[in-house]
């Protein structure tokens, strides 16, 4: 709920920040000034990618959000039993391991959402953000 919370909260200053460059592109387009409209019009498109952005982002947390509780309810959640570093990291040998048995079910299953998702949390163990994030974006996709 925290996490929920504090995205709430990222979104409204976001929208609060869009808010104000549209304003000052506006202005800039009022000003009849051809550099200053030139400018106005470049800030102006700004806003409407800021909004893009902002509703893909809650979109694709909102989906997670919905798959994990799905998945929650179902018991198909992998148990997060790594061993972990001081720092609270999963060990990243153990995190490999798992993430053969992820990868593989991914491969077994490429239309199934759940071992996209699972396959994901084991890319996240793994360290590997980037990874991680596009096999939740396939999880998602398969969701519908």
């Amino acid at each position: 709920m925290r996490a929920a919370v504090w995205a709430g909260i990222l979104a409204a200053v976001t929208v609060v920040y869009i808010g104000f460059v549209a304003w000052r592109g506006w202005f800039l387009l009022g000003t009849g000034d051809p550099i200053l409209v030139i400018f106005g019009l470049a800030i102006a498109v700004l806003p409407v990618l800021g909004i893009w952005f902002l509703w893909r982002e809650l979109r694709f947390g909102f989906a997670m959000q919905r798959m994990g509780r799905t998945l929650a309810d179902e018991g198909g959640l992998p148990q997060d039993d790594l061993p972990r570093t001081p720092a609270g990291r999963a060990e990243l040998a153990a995190a490999d391991e798992q993430f053969a048995f992820a990868q593989q079910e991914a491969m077994d299953r490429p239309d199934d959402w759940r071992a996209w998702y699972r396959l994901a949390i084991a890319y996240d163990d793994a360290r590997d953000r980037r990874r991680a994030r596009e096999a939740m974006r396939e999880a998602v996709r398969l969701f519908g």
